[in-house]
């Protein structure tokens, strides 16, 4: 693990690279086929370039991170099921036994589970090195971590990336496990969003409508406790977050330092993306969306990043499925950009640029 501190890292980050951007953006008006006619897929491909800063480039090996954690909120009746649903599920990604894992077998994914702070020890997939603790506190009674856990769970999504780009992976998609955190990530997005509890709180994994008026009491109540300052984003995640979001911002900053696309999935990897953008806007540059999550604020967070989805399935399952979804896409695309044949080489004239 690098030992930098938070700033450290932060400051290491460059926008994405325009030169490359332009040279692939170039290379899209010389491709035998009407102009710009693969919309948001041609943008994907000039985007990478410009994170890559090269126009010339591979998706060859890519993986899905999945940070796993617990939630003290939970003591409040805010889930259908019980805590030990996430060691359980997360034991599982590492025998390939979960939803996103047959779908990133399609999309040639790694599947990398990373116990980031799940209640107890799952043997499969738990590293002492990137165990913060052993779940959160109950953030209606208090913060739910410490400003240092959560500074410590970033810096270890951080090093994540690290590793994997030394690895060779050309692209990574996100994910999460933790039974309570579509709570903590209404929390967040209430108050970085500035909008009311109710319209960013929806019922998660199945909540009777009894279950989402608890759900939205408890976030408001643990607002009211903690008194997240907005403008500290690091102070917001601490007091009413996740270890789970943590390392997810942390993945999201690792992108950036270590310059490799980062894939948001749903709405808790889409407001993980947004406390790493208030952290350091730049980070932004190498965060690309996926889908929209069902979630009552998926659409709200996206829009608060100015980013928009290349698929829209209505999907809110989690672990990175949206995330992996749209892999197979980006690879059409790149298909395109690298390997047909341009006007030149077919001998006819191209098409022109006209102003509209």
């Amino acid at each position: 693990m690098e030992e930098h501190s938070l700033e450290e890292f932060i400051a290491r980050i460059q926008p994405k690279d325009k030169v490359a951007m332009e040279a692939a953006r170039k290379h899209w008006l010389l491709i035998a086929k009407p102009l710009f006619s693969l919309g948001k897929l041609e943008d994907a491909v000039i985007d990478m370039a410009g994170m890559k800063r090269q126009h010339d480039y591979t998706l060859d090996k890519r993986g899905l991170l999945i940070f796993c954690g617990d939630n003290g909120v939970v003591e409040e009746g805010v889930t259908q099921t019980g805590q030990e649903v996430t060691a359980i599920v997360s034991d599982n990604f590492s025998k390939n036994e979960t939803s996103v894992c047959k779908m990133a077998q399609i999309a040639k994914a790694d599947v990398i589970p990373i116990d980031i702070g799940i209640a107890v020890d799952v043997p499969s997939i738990t590293r002492a090195d990137r165990k913060v603790a052993y779940g959160t506190k109950n953030m209606t009674k208090g913060p739910a971590m410490t400003r240092e856990e959560a500074t410590k769970a970033i810096l270890i999504g951080i090093d994540v990336v690290r590793t994997c780009k030394e690895e060779g992976y050309n692209i990574l998609a996100t994910g999460e496990m933790g039974i309570g955190n579509t709570t903590t990530s209404s929390a967040i997005a209430s108050v970085l969003l500035e909008q009311p509890v109710s319209l960013v709180t929806g019922k998660g994994a199945g909540l009777t409508n009894e279950g989402l008026s608890r759900k939205i009491h408890a976030i408001e109540k643990a607002i009211e406790v903690n008194k997240p300052n907005k403008e500290d984003p690091l102070d917001v995640i601490a007091k009413v977050g996740g270890l789970d979001i943590a390392g997810l911002v942390g993945a999201f900053l690792g992108g950036a330092i270590y310059q490799i696309p980062i894939v948001i999935d749903g709405f808790i990897c889409a407001v993980a993306a947004l406390v790493a953008a208030r952290i350091e806007p730049k980070a932004l540059d190498y965060m690309m969306p996926s889908h929209v999550s069902k979630e009552p604020a998926g659409h709200m967070v996206l829009e608060a990043l100015g980013l928009k989805p290349y698929i829209t399935c209505d999907m809110c399952l989690g672990e990175g499925t949206g995330a992996v979804a749209v892999l197979p896409l980006l690879d059409m695309g790149l298909a395109v950009y690298r390997s047909m044949s341009t006007f030149e080489q077919i001998k006819i004239d191209n098409y022109e640029v006209f102003e509209s």
